[in-house]
């Protein structure tokens, strides 16, 4: 009887048996052996090289190569039982491996052996510590891992050779997913190849399955780089054809043609601006006006640093839409940032946008006036029928909203552009979705305006937005003001907590605004949700851990600070609390009292973190900074300094010195340059968030494609994706290509050729 074949679309229990398969499936998700292929190591461990401790990241599981410097024993503080303490180094750093409850000692914890480490980086008394980890030590009598399966053929196999270091978790160490690989290598029958021969003779690449086999098991660094290099290029590639295609489809159905109109409201707009435009706004808009006139559909990403004036340039464009006789729609991520675009346009129109509205502005309105809608799903029956009704009529020639634009209920008359601010905060598919919108009777596609204040180094735009052209403003607009960054390190230096408050006071006793952000809401309804504190790694119930450990305490949430405030360093200020979980109305009624300086300080979550614009707001106090993302922590500080007085901002965090998370903190404090951070948000972090864009929300086959490192393997990998589109734009003569997108970009599903 034959043996049925091995490939990559067999399912795990074939290979491993059931218990194998069902630790990979409910730890890491993955079901199939071509999933298990693409489960790459993250690093590579040689044994004359230990870890670098000290780029451990606080909160992340690891496996670290570290080699045993000293293991003690001492009585539990508060309770029966004894703490066994084992001191690691490498790289000139140590940190503690701490086990609890053990009144034994391992004979295989003997200083100077060397082994694997793996669990959760945490910290106790301001150093780093694994508290409960698995453990893989070399030169033992026992050489299985604390989980007690057998490792000595993966040990033997090892011995003197590179150690593939796997993304892995508290339940299922590297050295385990190793095994997995190991099995699955040994039976696996090659798997077809994607790529065109001549493809790979052009870049000299190795076939996929030698590249599968060398990056898990490589005999050495060459091997391990020339199949790094094939993969690579296959994600790159299958990025840029997904993209490729994407392009293909935003222009298959033509736009609606909006040519400038002299004596519209564009100029109308501008002769009431009462401000020069920057160079880079006029520049900018030139290009947008152009594009709106043609009938070939608009797709383009408008970005720009904190404050360099998107919305005003996105206003013209839409003005030169409705001057064509056409609609437009801005879609907001947050309700509380919708209501700011209603604020700002209306403000910023005056009378132009009063269409059928007397007594403001002191008479009636303009001539060729506007209205502007906001549709949001938080609206009252009748505010939202009103609204629906001025989309679907064209009484409204702007309608600003959140997601409820997207749905199906919403129509307009003629809709010719649509702007969608923040784009990193929607999905792919929530762009599609608005761009699939008719525009009038002939099925006409309206031009697209994507904008975001999160500024983006160009292989990110170029992998990420690669389907839009892109537009830059870099230039700010005069008045703004400077902002002083300080990091507030009150693990090391508590006392400097209250000089915040302190400072806090000052700002409002100038007659100034301060902002203070809590990374979550808090409430009981938040139990659970993997906010608070997470068990130790050892899995042990939470009133079993001693005191002596120190899990990551909860982060701090607004409804347990503002009080604290009130009734102690704040008490006599007039502050007020914001949030995402509040009504839309009352959301707006607080912003409302900010803006208008009746409220002193402001509590609140990221709902302040884009678009909202209050120039007497001069400080801001970020709790718990590390716990937000660089970039994030660079918008969140854009809310300040947007008037005449300096703005200054104060990141509050207890994580300790030299670790990674206090290198990010330390990159916001040292430049307030949008692009410059953007790039360095990339090195510090993981680039799977932001690849994780391409996805559409699904789970992301892409695993080595860096967005710094492989800049120029995107750029070529852009031309050949032209190039094969070119000759066939569906990839029908290339069924290995579309799996190969399908597998890598998709959810195995070739969703993205429906769009063409």
């Amino acid at each position: 009887m034959t043996a049925a074949r091995i490939t990559v679309d067999t399912p795990l229990d074939t290979v491993l048996g059931s218990a194998g398969a069902k630790a990979l499936v409910t730890q890491l998700d993955i079901a199939t052996v071509g999933e298990l292929l693409r489960h790459y190591p993250r690093r590579y461990a040689e044994r004359g090289r230990l870890s670098d401790i000290a780029s451990l990241e606080i909160g992340e599981h690891v496996t670290v190569l570290a080699e045993i410097r000293s293991v003690s024993q001492r009585p539990m503080r508060q309770r029966r039982g004894k703490i066994l303490e084992v001191v690691i180094a490498s790289g000139g750093r140590t940190m503690s491996c701490t086990f609890f409850n053990r009144n034994w000692t391992d004979a295989r914890l003997a200083a100077g052996r060397v082994g694997l480490f793996a669990g959760k980086v945490t910290t106790f008394n301001g150093k780093l510590q694994l508290t409960h980890p698995d453990m893989l030590i070399f030169g033992s009598d026992d050489v299985s891992g604390d989980g007690g399966d057998s490792d000595a053929g993966v040990i033997d196999d090892f011995a003197g050779a590179m150690l593939p270091i796997y993304p892995a978790t508290t339940k299922l160490a590297s050295w385990k997913i190793a095994n997995c690989v190991q099995q699955v290598l040994a039976v696996l029958d090659d798997p077809p190849d994607p790529l065109p021969e001549v493809i790979r003779a052009e870049r000299g690449l190795p076939e996929l399955a030698t590249a599968l086999r060398d990056i898990h098991r490589p005999a050495d660094r060459g091997a391990e780089e020339r199949a790094r290099k094939r993969l690579v290029w296959d994600e790159a590639l299958a990025v840029q054809l997904a993209l490729g295609v994407r392009r293909q489809a935003a222009v298959a159905r033509p736009a609606p043609a909006c040519p400038p109109v002299p004596g519209g409201l564009t100029d109308a707009f501008d002769a009431r601006l009462p401000f020069e435009l920057t160079a880079g706004q006029r520049e900018v808009g030139e290009t947008i006006a152009a594009e709106l006139a043609g009938q070939t559909p608009m797709n383009r990403l408008l970005q720009g640093d904190v404050g360099a004036g998107k919305t005003v340039v996105a206003l013209r464009a839409m003005l030169q839409a409705i001057d064509g006789g056409r609609q437009a729609a801005l879609l907001a991520p947050t309700e509380v940032l919708a209501a700011q675009h209603v604020r700002s346009l209306r403000e910023l129109l005056g009378p132009l946008a009063t269409a059928g509205e007397l007594g403001l502005f002191g008479g009636e309105a303009a001539e060729n006036a506007t209205r502007v809608a906001l549709l949001t799903g938080s609206l009252n029956a009748a505010r939202r029928k009103q609204a629906l009704l001025d989309a679907a009529s064209g009484a409204a020639g702007i309608v600003v909203g959140t997601h409820a634009l997207i749905q199906d209920a919403v129509s307009f008359a003629d809709l010719g552009l649509v702007v969608v601010d923040e784009q990193h905060r929607f999905g792919v598919e929530q762009r599609d979705a608005l761009r699939r919108r008719s525009s009038g009777p002939n099925d006409l596609a309206p031009h697209l305006l994507v904008m975001t204040a999160t500024p983006i180094p160009r292989t990110v735009a170029m992998t990420v937005y690669g389907d839009l052209e892109v537009s830059l403003l870099r230039e700010l607009p005069a008045g703004r003001s400077e902002i002083a960054t300080t990091v507030v390190p009150t693990g090391e230096k508590p006392a400097w907590l209250e000089r915040v408050w302190q400072r806090a006071r000052e700002e409002v006793g100038a007659g100034h605004q301060v902002y203070v952000v809590c990374p979550r809401i808090g409430g009981s309804d938040e139990a659970g949700t993997g906010l608070n504190a997470e068990p130790d790694a050892a899995g042990e119930p939470e009133d079993a851990v001693p005191q002596d450990a120190e899990p990551r305490r909860p982060s701090l949430a607004v409804l347990d600070i503002a009080p604290m405030l009130v009734d102690g360093p704040l008490a006599g200020l007039r502050v007020g609390v914001l949030h995402g979980r509040l009504p839309g109305e009352e959301k707006d009624a607080v912003m409302r009292q900010f803006a208008a300086g009746e409220l002193d300080v402001l509590v609140a979550t990221t709902v302040i973190e884009v678009g909202v614009d209050v120039p007497s707001a001069t400080a801001m106090v970020i709790l718990d900074a590390d716990r937000f993302g660089l970039s994030q922590l660079h918008q969140l500080r854009g809310r300040v300094g947007r008037g005449a007085a300096p703005g200054v901002c104060l990141l509050v965090t207890d994580v300790p010195a030299a670790t990674t998370a206090r290198e990010r903190l330390d990159a916001v404090a040292a430049t307030t340059d949008g692009f410059e951070l953007a790039r360095q948000d990339l090195e510090l972090r993981r680039e799977g968030d932001v690849l994780g864009a391409v996805q559409s929300g699904r789970r992301s086959g892409l695993r080595l494609l860096s967005l710094l490192r492989d800049e120029a393997v995107i750029t070529q990998a852009r031309e050949q994706a032209r190039l094969l589109l070119a000759d066939d734009p569906q990839l029908a003569g290339y069924p290995g290509l579309a799996r190969m997108v399908a597998e890598l970009v998709g959810d195995g599903r070739a969703e993205y050729l429906e769009k063409v």
